[in-house]
């Protein structure tokens, strides 16, 4: 498996710094899709649907192995945690428009790729002033 060059990649306006890791040479690459729901009490909730791909925090920053490891999140581009399954709440957001990116990383943390574009999912999302 090929590592790609460790140098920050772009993300559309998301800068990610973890370098890459190439798995479309797989006969079943990783898919992620990501889903934002207003919760009906406060915030918002995220569900990261995932195919060939475990989420494994117990092995969290260690070797890579394939089809494992966790998912980054990101609002308008700065990271804001790992992900170690598929449900992840956000207790508000500011009024305005916001993106929400989710990318799956190796055990090491690099974003994983498949012909050179990293595996990842966004979602917009439109906050009214109170």
């Amino acid at each position: 498996m090929a590592r790609s060059q460790r140098a920050a990649m772009s993300h559309g306006t998301t800068a990610m710094k973890h370098g890459g890791m190439e798995v479309g040479d797989t006969p079943t690459p990783p898919t992620v899709k990501l889903t934002v729901r207003k919760d009906a009490k406060a915030g918002w909730n995220l569900q990261t649907q995932v195919t060939n791909f475990r989420f494994a925090p117990e092995h969290a920053s260690t070797a890579h192995v394939p089809g494992e490891g966790h998912a980054h999140l990101y609002i308008d581009g700065k990271k804001v945690t790992r992900l170690y399954g598929e449900w992840y709440h956000i207790p508000s957001l500011s009024p305005g428009t916001h993106k929400i990116t989710v990318t799956l990383n190796a055990n090491s943390h690099e974003d994983l790729m498949v012909k050179g574009k990293v595996v990842s999912d966004k979602q917009e999302v439109r906050v009214s002033a109170k």
